[in-house]
């Protein structure tokens, strides 16, 4: 196991938006957690991360308890997080985007992960030496999982990666996801659009207001009759 959560809670001020969330992730595995606007996926990842308090529970990560390391620390270890809304240094060069995934490797050349990523997302290659707010949504997603990949995770923490994007550019970040979990990248995905998310996931969970309601394989839960009608209109 590579993400072991127990009874993870945490909240704004005196609200409390996880209500106890256990949750673990093999390693090699694309695990989906799915659920509506506002069911406290995007915290869930933050407190992943380290950028959102936690309250009580414990995260374990690679068997070492990490509930209270820096997000820094926590790069360090392997942890890369592609953040909702891309969130690129929009003034920077996609090259120098890029560059900064790699911050915590000083002293190597990242020529060699550069070209890794060129290939992978073609098209930033052709705008390398863009600015990344000139970017499409769809390339400026690309860029954010690009400079994730940069940092050599671990474990790659997948916010609502189809956030905005047309069905066409959706079905080829996708595409994407699947082809790094295929090149071995173990995958924590967030989405609303569950659809997409479960097709592809080996497990997923349903979060509902702060709460994990239901747990299964990926097509389990495709089938599922309550997931149908919440989430796939059926």
């Amino acid at each position: 196991m590579l993400l072991d959560v127990k009874g993870l809670k945490s909240g704004y001020g005196r609200i409390e938006a996880l209500h106890g969330i256990d949750l673990s992730v093999n390693k090699g595995e694309l695990v989906a957690l799915v659920g509506a606007n506002g069911a406290g996926k995007t915290t869930f990842l933050r407190a992943l991360s380290g950028v959102q308090g936690v309250t009580a529970g414990t995260i374990r990560y690679a068997g070492e308890d990490i509930t209270r390391a820096s997000p820094q620390k926590r790069v360090t270890l392997g942890i890369s997080q592609v953040p909702e809304g891309r969130q690129v240094f929009g003034p920077l060069t996609v090259e120098d985007n890029l560059r900064l995934g790699a911050f915590k490797r000083r002293g190597e050349d990242p020529a060699a992960d550069l070209e890794r990523m060129y290939g992978l997302f073609p098209i930033l290659k052709k705008k390398r030496l863009d600015a990344a707010g000139t970017l499409s949504g769809g390339q400026q997603q690309m860029l954010a999982m690009g400079r994730a990949l940069m940092a050599h995770p671990d474990l790659l923490l997948l916010d609502e990666p189809s956030m905005g994007l047309s069905p066409l550019l959706v079905g080829e970040i996708f595409n994407i996801v699947q082809m790094l979990k295929e090149q071995g990248v173990t995958i924590l995905l967030v989405e609303q659009n569950a659809y997409a998310a479960l097709a592809i996931a080996d497990r997923g969970y349903v979060l509902e207001t702060g709460t994990i309601t239901l747990t299964g394989a990926g097509t389990d839960l495709l089938a599922n009759d309550q997931v149908r009608a919440a989430y796939l209109g059926m």
